[in-house]
């Protein structure tokens, strides 16, 4: 992801853990649920189910095991578990800092040599 560029996600509190589905848009979701026909791939952005560790939708996304997908949803199946989390879950929006910082002051005239 670059920087400056949106980045939306639906984040589902379950009952064991917090999950998170990227999504292209907040429209897309809004779209799907009125509209079931549209495919999810047209909703989904990298259908990869991450988990939180209870911190809500914030903090350290890993790859969410297909246990804890079973013991929440029923299933492992990821387009099952997707569908449910983009269903159920709250859309988020947020915008990535700007990448252009200052990668090394060492170099150019900011620094006495």
């Amino acid at each position: 992801m670059r920087g400056n560029e949106n980045q939306v996600k639906v984040h589902f509190k379950g009952e064991q853990d917090d999950f998170i589905v990227f999504v292209e848009s907040a429209k897309a979701v809004q779209d799907w649920k009125k509209d079931k026909t549209i495919p999810l791939a047209q909703v989904v952005n990298g259908w990869k189910v991450f988990v939180t560790h209870k911190h809500g939708n914030q903090g350290i996304l890993d790859t969410a095991s297909k246990s804890s997908l079973e013991n929440e949803f029923g299933t492992s199946k990821e387009d099952d578990v997707v569908a449910q989390i983009i269903e159920k879950g709250s859309i988020n929006e947020s915008e990535n800092a700007d990448r252009n910082g200052t990668r090394n002051i060492s170099q150019g005239g900011t620094v006495n040599h």
